[in-house]
């Protein structure tokens, strides 16, 4: 049995796009909105009167309302026209929908609901996998979803209408993963399909990285940008990259590619041969590298704790990891240019240690005269990554 995933609303490919841009960009202006979807005040208002209509956005007062983040390099030209009706700024309906997202790990998951507009509404739910069989995994993740169930009953809010999961590999056809390293699969699991026909809801299943990056282009620091990339190391080094808010698709983008990119000459040699590549960022190689220094055996966790006391040696690998790993934003943002790179992930509390250090490898390798490197690093939390596959479903649910 599958589910075919639903929309929001039925409609033409403009009043997608005015949906967008409002869950995206409002509270908004019509006038604003008009400007920046290059539609007339006519067509416009005869959209979003449809949209109120179906209950996906609302009017709210203009003076009452924080206005969200408009595209970079847009500029909104004032009306001449102050006569007839009092300004407002349309929003997306928030609460009027809601979405359980899951993010699923090596032996464990964890899962909330969210509404509409990526915000969490329900409590956290935790479980693990008995084993890492699909079947045991299936029945964790639908446990997850009942639980999620049953706190959004408890509120006014609606029942939840989709469900996604994220998870660290390969996917095609948001169901069907071919490929998890955590999860210890290497042969084709359609997911989707038997989370589908556990929880009787449409379910789609999605990269955790590209997941984030969704997440962030609608909900986040990425908003409005014109190119944004994610960084996330921790057990792996990640990365993906959004134009206009849309992520960059590449059949191959999700085997980790960006690991094995040079970012020391003089670094430790990673697991297949290469020296100094993105590979020394990772959990495992900083235990290593650390146990050298400290001349003992080592997990992350002792150094974690070592860099978090302060002790000499540890913030010295701290330093020397944010150096690389300024120069590995270096190196993205030569090649792909986006306008901001955010760095997530388990270690990304490393990044905050030695901000000045990641400057200092993002300026080794980067033009005198070329823009600073936009770079942001935010708190690790695996509930931000189960946000962020309920985000991605929302951004289909809309699309």
């Amino acid at each position: 049995m599958t589910h075919e995933f639903p929309q929001w609303f039925e409609g033409s490919e403009y009043m997608h796009r005015v949906a967008k841009a409002i869950a995206k960009h409002g509270p908004i202006a019509r006038t604003t909105l008009a400007q920046l979807l290059g539609l007339s005040q006519g067509a416009l208002s005869r959209i979003t009167g449809d949209l109120i209509y179906a209950g996906v956005i609302e009017e709210l007062p203009a003076d009452a309302v924080t206005r969200g983040p408009l595209p970079q390099g847009f500029v909104a030209k004032e009306s001449s026209d102050r006569r007839g009706r009092p300004q407002t700024a349309l929003a997306l309906c928030a609460n009027a929908r809601t979405f359980i997202g899951i993010k699923a790990q090596g032996t464990s998951a964890i899962a909330a609901a969210v509404n509409a507009h990526g915000e969490v509404v329900s409590g956290r739910h935790d479980g693990t996998f008995p084993d890492r069989t699909p079947e045991q995994v299936v029945e964790t993740l639908a446990r997850l979803v009942r639980e999620c169930q049953t706190d959004i009953a408890a509120t006014p809010l609606p029942a939840p209408t989709a469900v996604g999961v994220a998870i660290g590999g390969h996917v095609t056809d948001d169901s069907v993963v071919t490929f998890a390293p955590f999860l210890r699969w290497d042969h084709d699991v359609d997911l989707g399909s038997m989370l589908e026909n556990a929880t009787g809801l449409p379910c789609s299943i999605y990269n955790d990285i590209d997941s984030l990056l969704v997440d962030a282009s609608w909900f986040g620091p990425g908003v409005g940008l014109e190119a944004f990339a994610v960084l996330t190391i921790g057990v792996g080094v990640g990365y993906s990259l959004a134009m206009r808010g849309e992520p960059v698709t590449y059949p191959d983008k999700s085997y980790g590619l960006l690991g094995h990119v040079l970012v020391d000459p003089e670094g430790p040699r990673c697991t297949a041969g290469h020296i100094g590549c993105a590979q020394c960022l990772t959990d495992d190689s900083l235990a290593n590298q650390y146990s050298r220094m400290i001349g003992r055996a080592c997990t992350f966790d002792d150094f974690a704790r070592d860099a978090r006391a302060g002790l000499p040696q540890a913030m010295q690998l701290v330093d020397l990891t944010c150096f690389r790993l300024g120069s590995l934003i270096a190196t993205i943002a030569n090649i792909a240019m986006p306008s901001k790179v955010m760095v997530a992930g388990e270690s990304a509390f490393l990044a905050k240690m030695s901000i000045d250090s990641i400057r200092d490898g993002i300026n080794r390798y980067r033009h005198n005269q070329a823009a600073p490197v936009q770079f942001t690093v935010v708190d690790h939390d695996w509930q931000l990554w189960a946000k962020a596959a309920a985000s991605r479903v929302i951004a289909r649910y809309i699309g």
